[in-house]
């Protein structure tokens, strides 16, 4: 029966260092990213950004090879992040990765295209 508890335990620990991100709809998202101390980000590329974003968003891209640098550099670990990018599919490779380095993090279910698609509002480069 120890050798039970000390098993359940130890995998209780191991699940407390795994750290998990949260797929959101645009409307959850939309209602999260607003709160204080939340930091949108866009992990598209730049020219992707310009061509239209969320409010708010800030722009590091998930391709480049410094991309968790940069998030660290600019992102308290205590400040959750919402992230995105078109399709969803970027954006749940960074949400991953920065769960990993320690991030609360929420991710758009089908990006910037599901976010227009539910008639959310977007802006261009220049426009925020």
């Amino acid at each position: 029966m120890r050798i039970k508890h000390l098993i359940l335990s130890l995998l209780g620990l191991g699940a407390v260092g795994c750290s998990a991100f949260k797929n959101l709809d645009t409307e959850s998202f939309s209602l999260r990213a607003r709160e204080t101390g939340v930091i949108l980000i866009d992990v598209r590329t730049p020219e992707e950004f310009a061509e239209g974003h969320i409010p708010g968003a800030v722009n590091i891209d998930w391709k480049e090879s410094d991309f968790l640098d940069e998030v660290k550099a600019s992102c308290p670990l205590s400040s959750p992040l919402a992230v995105y990018c078109r399709s969803g599919r970027r954006s749940a490779a960074a949400a991953k990765a920065l769960s990993k380095a320690g991030y609360k993090v929420l991710n758009l279910k089908g990006g910037y295209l599901a976010w227009t698609e539910a008639g959310k509002e977007g802006v261009k480069s220049g426009n925020n």
